[in-house]
C-alpha cells in the first residue's frame, strides 16, 4: 500500500468514526459536529469561486448565525432557522454583490438542517437510523462507484468535468446505496419507500460529486482545501451529502410522514 493511500485510509476511518460517533450522540454534539463542517465548507466555497478573503471571511461569520440557531437549544429546525438562512443569502449577496458566494450559504445550511431534521425523528433510534441512512449511503455509493468503476471502466460519466467517473461506476454506486436502503430496511426498519429511493439518492449523490469537480476544474484546482491528508478540503468530503440530505429529508416528508 502506498503512503498516499494508507494516509487516504486512515484519515478515512477517522473521519468515519468521528461522524458516526456525533451521528450516535444526536443533539448537541451532532448540531457542533454539523457546524464545523459547515462553516469549513463555506470558506472553500468561497475559495473555489474566487471570493477574496474579506468577502469568505464575511460569508463564514453569516453562515454561522442560522447555525447558531438551529441549536437544539435554540430555535432547532424550525421556521426562524429558515428565514435566517434567507436572510443571510441576501445580505452576503448584497454586501459582496456576489450570488455565487451566497449560494454557499444555502449549499450548507439545508444539508445541516436536513441532517439535524431526520436525527430529530422518534423514537430517538428511528431518527438514529434515518439520519444514518442518509449519510451511509453517500458512502456506500462512493464505495461502490469506485471499485466498478475501478473494475469494470467502459464510457466516461462526464469526461470534461471529471475524467474519472464512469457509467459503470454510476451504476456500481447506484447498486450499492440501494444493498445499503434495503438492509436497514431488513434489519432498521428503514420505510420501504425511502429504501427503493436510495437509488435515486445515489444518482444525486453523484451530481453533488460533479458539481463540486467542475467548480473545482473552473477554479483550477485539484481539490478544495488541504485540511484532510489525502482527501483535500471539507467540502471534497462531504459534497455528496449536500446533495443527498435536503433531498433526503424531503422524500422522508412526501413520502413517509401522514
Amino acid at each position: 500500500m502506498s503512503n498516499e493511500l494508507r494516509t487516504r485510509t486512515i484519515v478515512g476511518i477517522i473521519l468515519i468514526i468521528v461522524a458516526s460517533a456525533g451521528l450516535y450522540l444526536g443533539g448537541l454534539p451532532f448540531w457542533l459536529l454539523l457546524v464545523v463542517a459547515g462553516v469549513l465548507m463555506q470558506g472553500e466555497w468561497g475559495g473555489l469561486i474566487g471570493a477574496s478573503a474579506d468577502h469568505r471571511r464575511l460569508a463564514m461569520f453569516s453562515v454561522s448565525v442560522p447555525l447558531a440557531l438551529l441549536c437544539p437549544i435554540a430555535a432547532g429546525v424550525s421556521w426562524i432557522a429558515f428565514t435566517s438562512m434567507a436572510a443571510v443569502f441576501f445580505f452576503v449577496m448584497f454586501v459582496t454583490r456576489s450570488v455565487r458566494l451566497a449560494l454557499g450559504i444555502v449549499y450548507v445550511c439545508l444539508p445541516v438542517m436536513a441532517l439535524l431534521y431526520l436525527r430529530e425523528q422518534t423514537p430517538d433510534s428511528y431518527g438514529l437510523m434515518l439520519a444514518f441512512w442518509a449519510l451511509a449511503l453517500v458512502w456506500a455509493t462512493d464505495i461502490g462507484a469506485y471499485f466498478a468503476g475501478r473494475s469494470i471502466g467502459g464510457p466516461r460519466l462526464a469526461p470534461r468535468i471529471s475524467p474519472s467517473k464512469t457509467w459503470a461506476g454510476l451504476g456500481g454506486g447506484v447498486l450499492a446505496a440501494l444493498v445499503i436502503g434495503f438492509l436497514l430496511h431488513r434489519f432498521g426498519n428503514l420505510p420501504i419507500q425511502l429504501a427503493a429511493a436510495s437509488g435515486l439518492l445515489a444518482v444525486a449523490a453523484q451530481l453533488g460529486d460533479l458539481l463540486e469537480s467542475a467548480m473545482k476544474r473552473r477554479a483550477g484546482v485539484k481539490d478544495s482545501g488541504t485540511l484532510l491528508p489525502g482527501h483535500g478540503g471539507v467540502l471534497d468530503r462531504l459534497d455528496g451529502v449536500a446533495a443527498v440530505a435536503p433531498l433526503a429529508a424531503l422524500l422522508y416528508l412526501l413520502l413517509v410522514l401522514p
